[in-house]
């Protein structure tokens, strides 16, 4: 059994780490409320961009339709784009993107694609080149806050490789916030694009003509989607991360406390036993005399 010495040792490390933890839930709490406006922020502008580019499309068709509208018309080269955070201590938020994309890119070798991978975030370069180094593109890293810099950057990696060939289909993983409690991993395709919905919309009664067409605005505007769907789903991973941090290191401070609680509660018994043993000694002792 330990010594008295050894559990108040222990309790006071127990106590240090419990006001870690507490100050980084603390933390989090009140970084979470910018990014949850952040993310919500974006939402709108991706959503209406989705909406012209599908407006647009039902317009378009043919040998004339931009390439990362319609693709390659195959789905051999598969490139999948990981987006964590750069840091930890956020309970299951990191590896369940890992996870979920780590069961696509097994599926996709499985059925004979040749898949690459460019990761977004520390997290998902570390769990993801350790098994999966030979199919590596390059990694990008968030910083301390999502920027439009590194949006455009993976956007005109992307582009390029698309451009040269390299690839057919793109698709982007990242965690969708919902709640404080709810972070949802999510598939995104992003090339060729999604269009949502039919795209018919009611002009009543008016009529359009775009200048220049209609297939040179998509050409515009589609590269710049990409870099609108990469920008969001960092926004996205930076309010799940620091909701999923809150709650971890709340988790994390009430365990701290309990074990406290317990070591106090064990302390006492020893020390209350010990006690109880030397005064039996000093009776027994005064007995014998």
């Amino acid at each position: 059994m330990a010594s008295l010495k050894e559990m108040r040792n222990r309790i006071k490390s127990v106590e240090s780490t419990q006001k870690i933890t507490k100050a980084l839930q603390m933390v989090a709490a009140a970084k979470l409320r910018r990014a949850q406006q952040a993310a919500q922020s974006a939402r709108p502008y991706a959503e209406r961009m989705a909406s012209v580019i599908a407006n647009l499309a039902a317009g378009v068709s043919g040998d004339g339709a931009p390439k990362l509208l319609v693709g390659t018309g195959q789905d051999v080269k598969q490139l999948i784009i990981v987006a964590t955070a750069d840091r930890g201590l956020a309970g299951g938020f990191n590896s369940s993107i890992v996870r979920m994309a780590r069961e696509r890119i097994s599926t996709l070798i499985a059925e004979g694609k040749d898949v690459k991978i460019i990761t977004l975030g520390k997290k998902a370069r570390d769990q993801l080149k350790r098994l999966y180094g030979d199919r590596f593109v390059e990694s990008f890293e968030v910083g301390a806050s999502p920027s439009l810099a590194v949006a455009e950057a993976v956007g005109q990696k992307v582009a390029a490789m698309f451009e040269a060939g390299e690839v057919d289909v793109v698709s982007l993983a990242y965690s969708k916030f919902k709640s404080v409690v709810t972070q949802t991993p999510t598939f995104q395709q992003m090339i060729p694009a999604q269009v949502i919905g039919s795209g018919v919309v009611d002009l009543q009664g008016a009529s359009y003509e775009y200048e220049p067409d209609a297939e040179a605005i998509l050409e515009t505007l589609l590269p710049r989607n990409l870099n609108v769907q990469v920008l969001s789903a960092m926004l996205e991973n930076q309010a799940g991360f620091f909701a999923s941090q809150m709650s971890a290191m709340d988790n994390a401070t009430r365990a701290a406390g309990d074990m406290i609680a317990d070591l106090t509660l064990l302390k006492n018994r020893t020390r209350q036993a010990q006690i109880t043993k030397e005064l039996i000694e000093i009776i027994s002792g005064a007995e014998a005399l």
